[in-house]
Protein backbone atom coordinates (compact mmCIF):
# COMPACT_ATOMS: atom_id res chain seq x y z
CA UNK A 1 0.00 0.00 0.00
CA UNK A 2 2.94 2.29 0.54
CA UNK A 3 3.13 2.08 -3.08
CA UNK A 4 0.02 1.25 -4.67
CA UNK A 5 -1.17 4.36 -2.56
CA UNK A 6 0.87 6.35 -0.31
CA UNK A 7 0.21 7.40 3.12
CA UNK A 8 -1.14 10.80 4.83
CA UNK A 9 2.15 11.20 6.49
CA UNK A 10 3.94 11.06 3.53
CA UNK A 11 1.62 13.08 1.48
CA UNK A 12 1.69 15.70 4.07
CA UNK A 13 5.64 16.09 3.63
CA UNK A 14 4.78 18.25 -0.16
CA UNK A 15 2.09 20.66 1.14
CA UNK A 16 1.94 22.23 -2.40
CA UNK A 17 1.17 18.96 -4.69
CA UNK A 18 -2.11 17.35 -5.48
CA UNK A 19 -2.60 14.02 -4.51
CA UNK A 20 -6.69 13.51 -4.94
CA UNK A 21 -9.46 15.93 -6.05
CA UNK A 22 -12.39 14.80 -4.28
CA UNK A 23 -15.42 16.15 -5.83
CA UNK A 24 -19.39 16.50 -4.46
CA UNK A 25 -20.05 12.91 -7.62
CA UNK A 26 -18.36 10.19 -7.91
CA UNK A 27 -15.38 10.94 -10.37
CA UNK A 28 -12.22 9.91 -10.92
CA UNK A 29 -8.75 11.13 -12.78
CA UNK A 30 -7.38 8.95 -15.50
CA UNK A 31 -3.72 9.91 -15.86
CA UNK A 32 -0.73 8.21 -17.66
CA UNK A 33 2.67 8.81 -17.67
CA UNK A 34 5.81 8.30 -19.75
CA UNK A 35 4.03 8.77 -23.33
CA UNK A 36 3.62 9.55 -26.07
CA UNK A 37 4.96 6.83 -27.97
CA UNK A 38 3.19 5.31 -31.56
CA UNK A 39 3.64 1.82 -30.14
CA UNK A 40 1.14 2.46 -26.99
CA UNK A 41 -0.58 6.21 -26.78
CA UNK A 42 -2.76 5.83 -29.90
CA UNK A 43 -4.17 2.20 -28.65
CA UNK A 44 -4.51 4.27 -25.56
CA UNK A 45 -6.55 7.04 -27.22
CA UNK A 46 -8.44 4.37 -28.85
CA UNK A 47 -10.13 2.53 -25.72
CA UNK A 48 -10.83 6.46 -23.99
CA UNK A 49 -12.54 6.64 -27.15
CA UNK A 50 -14.79 3.43 -27.04
CA UNK A 51 -15.70 4.51 -23.59
CA UNK A 52 -16.05 8.12 -23.87
CA UNK A 53 -13.86 8.93 -21.41
CA UNK A 54 -11.41 12.02 -21.19
CA UNK A 55 -8.39 11.70 -19.49
CA UNK A 56 -4.65 13.25 -18.42
CA UNK A 57 -1.62 12.40 -19.54
CA UNK A 58 1.82 13.42 -18.22
CA UNK A 59 4.28 13.40 -21.35
CA UNK A 60 8.20 13.23 -21.62
CA UNK A 61 9.41 15.66 -23.17
CA UNK A 62 11.90 14.11 -25.33
CA UNK A 63 9.21 11.42 -26.39
CA UNK A 64 6.86 14.91 -27.58
CA UNK A 65 10.27 15.58 -29.54
CA UNK A 66 10.53 12.25 -31.21
CA UNK A 67 6.74 11.45 -31.83
CA UNK A 68 5.23 15.06 -32.37
CA UNK A 69 2.18 13.54 -34.78
CA UNK A 70 1.58 11.09 -31.27
CA UNK A 71 1.22 13.83 -29.17
CA UNK A 72 -0.85 15.81 -31.31
CA UNK A 73 -3.40 13.14 -31.58
CA UNK A 74 -3.59 13.23 -27.52
CA UNK A 75 -4.26 17.39 -27.97
CA UNK A 76 -6.92 16.93 -30.90
CA UNK A 77 -8.83 13.95 -28.85
CA UNK A 78 -9.99 16.48 -26.36
CA UNK A 79 -7.10 15.10 -23.69
CA UNK A 80 -5.44 17.55 -20.99
CA UNK A 81 -1.52 17.16 -20.92
CA UNK A 82 1.36 17.83 -18.18
CA UNK A 83 4.77 17.93 -18.20
CA UNK A 84 6.70 14.57 -16.74
CA UNK A 85 10.88 16.50 -17.40
CA UNK A 86 12.56 16.34 -20.61
CA UNK A 87 14.59 13.52 -19.76
CA UNK A 88 12.04 11.21 -17.27
CA UNK A 89 14.64 13.18 -14.18
CA UNK A 90 13.96 11.73 -10.41
CA UNK A 91 14.31 14.77 -8.28
CA UNK A 92 15.92 13.34 -5.48
CA UNK A 93 19.06 12.55 -7.92
CA UNK A 94 19.05 15.71 -9.76
CA UNK A 95 20.89 19.22 -9.18
CA UNK A 96 17.35 21.85 -8.47
CA UNK A 97 19.35 23.47 -11.66
CA UNK A 98 19.48 21.01 -13.77
CA UNK A 99 15.36 19.87 -13.16
CA UNK A 100 14.07 23.09 -13.46
CA UNK A 101 15.95 23.26 -16.60
CA UNK A 102 14.98 20.09 -17.90
CA UNK A 103 11.21 20.88 -16.98
CA UNK A 104 11.59 24.08 -18.77
CA UNK A 105 12.62 22.56 -21.99
CA UNK A 106 9.75 20.05 -22.09
CA UNK A 107 7.64 22.77 -21.46
CA UNK A 108 8.74 24.12 -25.22
CA UNK A 109 7.25 21.04 -26.30
CA UNK A 110 4.33 20.29 -24.11
CA UNK A 111 2.70 23.83 -22.88
CA UNK A 112 1.04 22.98 -19.57
CA UNK A 113 0.81 24.67 -16.08
CA UNK A 114 0.14 20.67 -14.85
CA UNK A 115 3.51 18.83 -13.40
CA UNK A 116 4.02 15.65 -12.33
CA UNK A 117 7.18 14.77 -11.16
CA UNK A 118 8.76 10.81 -12.28
CA UNK A 119 8.18 8.20 -9.98
CA UNK A 120 6.72 10.79 -7.94
CA UNK A 121 9.82 12.53 -6.48
CA UNK A 122 10.58 15.86 -5.54
CA UNK A 123 12.67 17.79 -3.50
CA UNK A 124 11.43 20.78 -1.67
CA UNK A 125 13.83 23.26 -3.10
CA UNK A 126 11.98 21.69 -6.69
CA UNK A 127 8.80 22.14 -5.72
CA UNK A 128 9.50 25.80 -4.47
CA UNK A 129 11.34 26.77 -7.43
CA UNK A 130 7.97 25.50 -9.94
CA UNK A 131 4.99 25.87 -7.98
CA UNK A 132 4.67 29.66 -8.46
CA UNK A 133 4.11 28.54 -12.26
CA UNK A 134 3.09 24.85 -12.28
CA UNK A 135 0.39 23.03 -10.75
CA UNK A 136 2.17 19.86 -9.01
CA UNK A 137 -0.02 16.72 -9.46
CA UNK A 138 0.42 13.13 -7.89
CA UNK A 139 -1.76 10.71 -7.19
CA UNK A 140 -3.95 9.14 -4.95
CA UNK A 141 -3.48 5.40 -6.63
CA UNK A 142 -0.33 4.04 -8.74
CA UNK A 143 -1.78 0.90 -10.78
CA UNK A 144 2.00 -0.71 -10.80
CA UNK A 145 1.13 -1.74 -14.56
CA UNK A 146 5.10 -0.95 -14.98
CA UNK A 147 6.16 -3.69 -12.39
CA UNK A 148 7.70 -6.97 -14.09
CA UNK A 149 6.40 -8.15 -10.30
CA UNK A 150 2.86 -8.00 -11.01
CA UNK A 151 0.23 -10.01 -12.95
CA UNK A 152 -2.31 -8.21 -14.87
CA UNK A 153 -4.80 -9.62 -12.79
CA UNK A 154 -3.08 -7.56 -9.79
CA UNK A 155 -2.98 -4.45 -11.62
CA UNK A 156 -6.75 -4.64 -11.88
CA UNK A 157 -6.88 -5.67 -8.41
CA UNK A 158 -5.22 -2.45 -7.20
CA UNK A 159 -7.90 -0.16 -8.98
CA UNK A 160 -10.74 -2.24 -7.46
CA UNK A 161 -8.93 -2.10 -3.86
CA UNK A 162 -7.50 1.10 -3.57
CA UNK A 163 -10.25 3.90 -5.77
CA UNK A 164 -12.26 6.11 -4.41
CA UNK A 165 -14.05 9.26 -4.67
CA UNK A 166 -10.99 11.94 -6.04
CA UNK A 167 -8.86 9.67 -7.09
CA UNK A 168 -6.36 10.65 -8.97
CA UNK A 169 -5.18 7.42 -10.88
CA UNK A 170 -1.80 6.72 -12.98
CA UNK A 171 -1.04 4.15 -15.53
CA UNK A 172 1.76 4.26 -18.03
CA UNK A 173 1.38 4.51 -21.79
CA UNK A 174 4.66 2.63 -22.82
CA UNK A 175 6.53 -0.23 -23.76
CA UNK A 176 6.93 -1.61 -20.25
CA UNK A 177 4.13 -1.51 -19.22
CA UNK A 178 1.92 -2.35 -22.37
CA UNK A 179 1.35 -5.96 -21.53
CA UNK A 180 -0.59 -5.50 -18.23
CA UNK A 181 -1.91 -2.09 -19.42
CA UNK A 182 -3.72 -3.62 -22.56
CA UNK A 183 -5.35 -6.38 -20.27
CA UNK A 184 -6.07 -3.99 -17.45
CA UNK A 185 -7.20 -0.73 -18.69
CA UNK A 186 -10.03 -1.57 -20.08
CA UNK A 187 -11.21 -4.08 -17.30
CA UNK A 188 -10.08 -1.16 -14.97
CA UNK A 189 -12.77 0.85 -17.04
CA UNK A 190 -15.55 -1.39 -16.63
CA UNK A 191 -15.27 -1.97 -13.63
CA UNK A 192 -15.19 2.02 -12.44
CA UNK A 193 -18.19 2.47 -14.67
CA UNK A 194 -20.17 -0.55 -13.04
CA UNK A 195 -19.47 1.33 -9.56
CA UNK A 196 -20.60 4.35 -10.68
CA UNK A 197 -17.85 6.72 -11.43
CA UNK A 198 -17.51 9.40 -13.90
CA UNK A 199 -14.06 10.08 -15.58
CA UNK A 200 -12.62 13.27 -15.24
CA UNK A 201 -9.42 14.74 -16.85
CA UNK A 202 -7.57 17.27 -14.82
CA UNK A 203 -8.12 21.08 -15.74
CA UNK A 204 -4.97 22.47 -17.21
Amino acid sequence: MLIEQPPIPYRMLFPETVWRIPMTEKAVYLTFDDGPIPEVTPWVLDVLDHYGIKATFFCVGDNVRKHPATFQQVVERGHSVGNHTMHHLQGAFTTTKRYVADINEADSYIHSALFRPPHGLIRWKQAAAIKGNMRIIMYDLVTRDYSQKLTREEVLNNVKRYTRNGSIIVFHDSLKSQQRLRWALPRAIEWLKDNGYKFLPIPM
